[in-house]
């Protein structure tokens, strides 16, 4: 076993003993979440970020976001996506950012307008502050990151490093949730989103992080797993996550890991020699059987109702009115408000407001960012979204070494429409694909 395997298996198992201790002691995450920050800054400090440090340590407080907030760790609820600008905007102190990045300085401007409007509509009985805080801090992170990420010169193993640092406290919370979980026959009685096989916490935001961990151990099997025990090991850790984020029953989240993994399989096929792609085959028919067994697994613990969750059916095999819980229903009312409000939109958290009045009370939190930034930003947020759509398409005509680049604006886009940006990892996630990454073994050192 080498000095790799070695420290790789210790990080893995210091991970396992993180989601085991917190199940056990639960005040310890509230030190696991200081710990992250404090260390983390030392970190940084220490490097002066010479090799993108704050990017390890962003990736890693992502990584943490939902499984200190289902354990009561959090500094704050929404400090993950404070810590990340906080680091970030640490590693452009030290190392300075592009000074092509203007696209996304235009689309944090873009998202003024709704923020100064907000400050004049939001009625008295809101908290100002708190409200558009809540609704701005995901956009105002992906500007921020992206910002930084924008063509900045980083290695391909260095990337690989930086997605192992966001998949490492996905274990953590892997590990919690099977504890956590009691036995599933007697639990599932509905095809719902089940809190209680989510850690007791919101079954579309533990999705949402088990599906980015499932991307992130596929493509380890695929690239980072130079022995066999490193491809076993991989390979229990990445059923373990599917098998988790399956019986969450919240199809957005694993739908995008599952898309990520075709889109990565694509660019890949693209890009290796002919010897390479006859390998391919082989492991891709071996991980399609291993999908397709962890499947039929799950079936059988959820006594066949994850098939019916899949296929739009209630528990008696019913086919549901409805292919998205009601959401539609927000979708609606969010466009209604952009055609009431088209130029500068309603203002930020407005859309709360005005579903709130409609209902008699009723809170009723957007999960569709698209439509939320429609109807709180108007035609400032459909430039702002297009400019964060097509930015990595253009940059991927230079960049083509980046095979992750769909991937990552993939899992913006999907993670967006089912679970807006109430987590930091979409934001971060999205920044990635705009790195320029290099395969050659020398470090690149000038920055565009």
């Amino acid at each position: 076993m080498d000095k790799y395997e070695k420290k790789y298996i210790a990080l893995v198992l210091l991970h396992v003993a993180i989601g085991v201790l917190i199940y056990l002691i639960p005040p310890i995450s509230k030190l696991y979440g200081f710990s992250i920050f404090i260390l983390g800054l030392y970190y940084v400090i220490k490097t002066r970020n010479r090799n993108n440090e704050v990017l390890i340590v962003a990736a890693y407080i992502v990584g943490s976001e939902v499984f200190l907030r289902m354990t009561g760790g959090n500094i704050l609820y929404e400090f993950s996506k404070y810590g990340v600008m906080i680091f970030l905007s640490l590693g452009m102190y030290y190392s300075g950012f592009s000074k092509n990045a203007v696209p996304f300085w235009i689309y944090l401007l873009l998202l003024l307008p709704g923020v100064i409007i907000a400050t004049e509509t939001l009625n008295l009985k809101s908290d100002l502050r708190t409200s558009i805080a809540f609704n701005i801090s995901g956009p105002v992170c992906l500007g921020v990151a992206s910002i930084y990420t924008y063509n900045r010169k980083i290695l391909f193993s260095q990337l690989n490093n930086l997605l192992l640092s966001l998949g490492l406290p996905i274990i953590s919370t892997t590990v919690y949730l099977i504890l956590y979980t009691p036995e599933l026959k007697t639990i599932l009685v509905s095809t719902s989103s089940n809190p209680a096989t989510s850690g007791g916490f919101g079954p579309n935001q533990v999705a949402t992080v088990l599906g980015i961990g499932m991307f992130i151990f596929f493509t380890r099997l695929i690239i980072a797993s130079k022995t066999k025990l490193l491809f076993i090991i991989n390979l229990i850790i990445l059923f373990n996550i599917v098998y988790r984020g399956l019986v969450t029953f919240s199809r957005g989240g694993m739908l995008t890991g599952f898309v990520m993994i075709a889109l990565f399989l694509i660019m890949l096929y693209k890009d290796v020699s002919s010897y390479a792609r006859s390998r391919l085959y082989i492991l891709f028919v071996f991980m399609l059987v291993a999908f397709v067994l962890t499947w039929l697994y799950t079936s059988s613990q959820t006594g066949g109702l994850i098939d019916k969750r899949y296929a739009n059916k209630d528990a008696t095999g019913r086919m549901k009115e409805s292919q998205f819980t009601g959401r539609e229903d927000i979708w609606n009312s969010e466009i209604a408000a952009f055609e009431d409000h088209p130029v500068f939109g309603a203002g930020v958290a407005k859309g709360l407001e005005i579903r709130e009045l409609a209902t008699g009370g009723l809170i009723v939190v957007s999960h569709n960012e698209i439509t939320r930034t429609l109807a709180e930003h108007g035609t400032m947020g459909i430039i702002a979204l297009l400019i964060v759509f097509f930015t990595p398409f253009f940059l991927y005509l230079d960049n083509k070494q980046n095979i992750f680049i769909f991937c990552f604006l993939i899992f913006w886009l999907m993670t967006i429409n089912h679970a807006a940006m109430r987590i930091a990892a979409p934001a971060f996630v999205y920044s990635l694909s705009l790195l320029k990454v290099y395969m050659d073994e020398e470090t690149p050192i000038h920055r565009e």
